[in-house]
């Protein structure tokens, strides 16, 4: 069984409110210049990564997930569980909510819910987000959907680079424009909108809300995810713990020189998001650029980075 990092290609999402952030953060072939999304790990139906190399090159994740599971240590489940994605926020995001796993099981045709969380790897000076609301019970959030007090429902929260958000499933939110996004996410592709700023595409038609299953779904009164990032600094790097919960756990290891690790879970889900360096391991050495997305095999064993980089790397 090879231990060499397994290197994705990641695939491109237009989307109403997306923009070129990818192209000018990361270097992106981005197809349109309305891209919201960078699909950077992924086994979901919706759009599949692909190995760009090596002895697994041209075979989607999901392929590996079925045919290999060994690399992934063996880890159970008929679907490949996280998903990383970069989102460029040009414009607002719709506001909206995700189910848990037992609702989407029942109602979407047995996806996994979506829990998710954010690293704001850059955003416009004074941004914020939406993040819950203030309704006290559901009759008060029906009420206030209802006749449109959206400024008083919805709660929002002032954002800087370097912030971390954790966003359980049932947590009414949207990033705003001019946020650049990475997400971890459970496997799914399941959102319900609740208020899309009454937009229309180019042929005068709203987007669809879906507020009967966005209010089944709501926490109410809403609760912010607990995150109380730990920090740990070695020789050469510094390890952020971020969140460790049901479904993932998040940290940022920022590199500045020579840095040992030993990969010691089922697999490991890396991605560069700033500077640049390679991965050595079992003498072999790997390129690892900024916008680099690669998922460490359980028997990876023990591996050195160099150079100066940042990667948000997460786990179930």
């Amino acid at each position: 069984m090879s231990h060499a990092p397994i290197i994705l290609t990641p695939l491109f999402q237009d989307r109403i409110w997306g923009g070129t952030s990818l192209r000018e953060q990361f270097g992106y072939e981005i197809p349109t210049e309305t891209t919201g999304e960078c699909w950077a790990i992924s086994a979901h139906p919706n759009g599949q990564s692909v190995v760009s190399s090596g002895e697994y090159a041209g075979k989607t994740l999901g392929q590996l997930w079925d045919e290999k599971r060994e690399l992934f240590g063996g880890a159970e489940g008929n679907t490949f569980p996280l998903l990383t994605k970069i989102l460029d926020a040009n414009n607002d995001l719709s506001v909206q909510v995700h189910p848990n796993d037992a609702y989407a099981n029942e109602h979407e045709n047995g996806e996994l819910g979506k829990t998710e969380c954010w690293y704001i790897i850059d955003c416009k000076e004074g941004a914020d987000m939406i993040y819950g609301h203030n309704a006290a019970s559901k009759e008060e959030l029906i009420q206030m959907v209802n006749s449109g007090e959206w400024n008083s429902l919805l709660r929002r929260v002032k954002i800087k680079p370097g912030d971390f958000f954790y966003v359980p499933s049932g947590t009414i939110h949207a990033l705003c424009e001019g946020t650049l996004v990475l997400e971890t996410q459970q496997s799914s592709d399941t959102t319900y909108r609740v208020y899309d700023y009454d937009r229309t595409d180019d042929k005068g038609n709203k987007r669809e809300l879906h507020l009967e299953k966005a209010i089944d779904v709501s926490t109410v009164p809403h609760l912010d995810g607990q995150n109380h990032p730990a920090v740990a600094k070695m020789k050469d790097v510094t390890i952020t713990t971020f969140v460790e919960e049901e479904y993932f756990t998040v940290y940022k290891w920022e590199v500045n020189g020579q840095a040992s690790f030993t990969q010691d879970q089922p697999f490991l889900i890396c991605s560069v998001i700033e500077g640049e360096g390679e991965l050595v391991q079992e003498g072999e050495s790997y390129p690892i650029p900024k916008g680099a997305h690669f998922i460490l095999p359980a028997e990876t064993g023990d591996f050195i980075i160099r150079g100066k980089c940042e990667l948000i790397v997460s786990h179930i």
